[in-house]
């Protein structure tokens, strides 16, 4: 939480959630996702509430309410039910990083099986089925090395603690 000592200038929270949100998007990621994103990364808590979200992007709770569940989808942030409160919150995970590379880790075993399947539809002989199995090589590389990449990051984190 913000306290007297640690005062923010919000001007400049604002701008920086706008300048993130618009980096976000340039990468891909949906606009008014990469704002709600931006806007959750900004806030000391972790979390806010749709209504929050609204009132501090200024738009309207349906956009908010789309920005969310696309989030969700992608493992970026999850919902939670204060206890007492009827409004659900949008967090972010403890582990944001971890998490959202694991989950990526599943997408790219789905790809990588599906190239499979596409070598043997094509031939493994043909020039598309060639380029599948390049492709195939590729994503169980890339599945391999990321195996070691989460275990050197949790090594790194606990140096750190």
């Amino acid at each position: 939480m913000t306290t007297p000592e640690t005062k923010r200038d919000e001007d400049a929270v604002r701008r920086y959630v706008e300048s993130l949100g618009l980096v976000l998007s340039q990468i891909g990621m949906q606009r008014m996702a990469a704002r709600v994103f931006a806007a959750l990364m900004t806030t000391d808590e972790g979390q806010l509430t749709a209504s929050d979200l609204a009132a501090q992007l200024s738009v309207s709770p349906a956009a908010v309410s789309g920005a969310v569940r696309y989030l969700e989808q992608v493992g970026l942030v999850t919902k939670v039910r204060e206890p007492g409160e009827r409004r659900d919150h949008y967090r972010l995970y403890d582990d944001l990083w971890y998490a959202t590379f694991l989950k990526r880790d599943r997408f790219l075993l789905m790809w990588r099986d599906a190239a499979e399947e596409g070598i043997g539809a094509l031939g493994a002989d043909t020039p598309a089925g060639k380029r599948l199995a390049e492709m195939q090589d590729f994503l169980s590389f890339a599945l391999k090395e990321i195996t070691g990449l989460y275990d050197r990051w949790h090594a790194e984190r606990q140096k750190g603690k």
